[in-house]
């Protein structure tokens, strides 16, 4: 490996931040760590146990959980420490380790939520076909590749250092400033990584969900246009179908994966070509705001499922320890 310690400014290895901030920015973290490893195991244990939730659907959404939870227990924690600390604690070995996992975690959460993405299209927009195409065999490829890609790109990059190859003095600069660990690319390695694991992952999404709402909006005029009104609170309102509450809950889903990763990728993109401007601590800050992702994807893909709600409740009330309450009827 390039050796940095000649570049390392050691002013910067350490927190110069107030004491009480650093409580606030432990205690904030924890808060992420926490819910992102809580809500996670719920979906986890939900579909496990529960024989009506093992569906190829449900599978998928399973395996992305996963991912989730190995993100808030591998990786955060030790990310915590270097953002608030300004230091990397833990060995250059260990770095390489938390910088691929980091990436092969993140990437393949993305992965996922395209995926799902896809699998909404075809239940939604061709319902009579979606057993057909969306089977067991189906969700397995889908969950390899998640998992595969981002893990040949993460270990090949990192562990053959081809992610700052030509940038090497400023690499050891930028990983002086910070405390020795994060994740770092030059030119090729960022807009490889970009493509890969945003703009192709996220575009699938967009058009998919664009789809659907323009699908589920038609169906839903044509509800309005052959069915009378209902009389509520004394205004003539249409029951809201299903297809309008999938079109609703899309934006919801698009809203909170740009916001949360948007950002992240975007500096990435422009940091190598801009000769690294963008500060290593705003780019270790917008890390977190992808690490958000984790958090809400619980919340966002699970949670918002009556079935999935009613399964959390036999959760926290402690009757998943009943005799044959993994039978339990959850879909009404």
């Amino acid at each position: 490996m390039y050796q940095c310690h000649n570049f390392i400014n050691t002013s910067h290895t350490s927190s110069n931040w107030p004491q009480d901030v650093r409580v606030v920015l432990y205690s904030l973290m924890s808060l992420i760590i926490l819910a992102t490893l809580v809500g996670n195991l719920l979906v986890i244990i939900s579909i496990s146990h529960f024989k009506q939730l093992h569906t190829p659907t449900n599978w998928l959404l399973h395996s992305m959980a996963t991912v989730d939870f190995l993100l808030g227990c591998l990786v955060m924690p030790y990310s915590m420490v270097r953002t608030v600390e300004h230091c990397w604690y833990f060995g250059e070995i260990f770095c390489k380790f938390h910088t691929s996992t980091d990436i092969i975690l993140s990437s393949a959460s993305i992965f996922h939520l395209s995926f799902i993405s896809i699998d909404r299209y075809y239940a939604v927009c061709y319902p009579l076909r979606y057993k057909a195409r969306i089977n067991i065999l189906t969700i397995f490829w889908m969950i390899l590749v998640s998992w595969s890609i981002p893990s040949i790109f993460a270990f090949g990059m990192i562990f053959l250092e081809l992610n700052f190859k030509g940038v090497e003095e400023l690499y050891c600069k930028q990983i002086g400033y910070l405390g020795g660990c994060f994740v770092f690319f030059n030119k090729i390695s960022a807009v490889l990584g970009f493509v890969t694991f945003f703009y192709i992952p996220g575009s699938v999404m967009l058009f998919v969900y664009y789809r659907i709402y323009f699908i589920a909006k038609g169906q839903a005029r044509s509800i309005n246009s052959t069915n009378l009104p209902v009389r509520l609170e004394g205004k003539n309102r249409m029951p809201q179908s299903k297809e309008t509450k999938a079109a609703k809950t899309l934006g919801i889903l698009m809203g909170v994966f740009l916001v949360c990763w948007c950002p992240v990728f975007f500096c990435m993109v422009v940091d190598p070509f801009l000769y690294y401007a963008v500060p290593p601590t705003l780019n270790d800050a917008l890390a977190w705001l992808g690490y958000l992702n984790s958090a809400f994807n619980p919340v966002v893909y699970a949670f918002f499922y009556p079935c999935f709600r009613r399964a959390l409740k036999m959760i926290l009330l402690g009757k998943i320890f009943q005799k044959d309450s993994s039978r339990s009827k959850l879909l009404l």
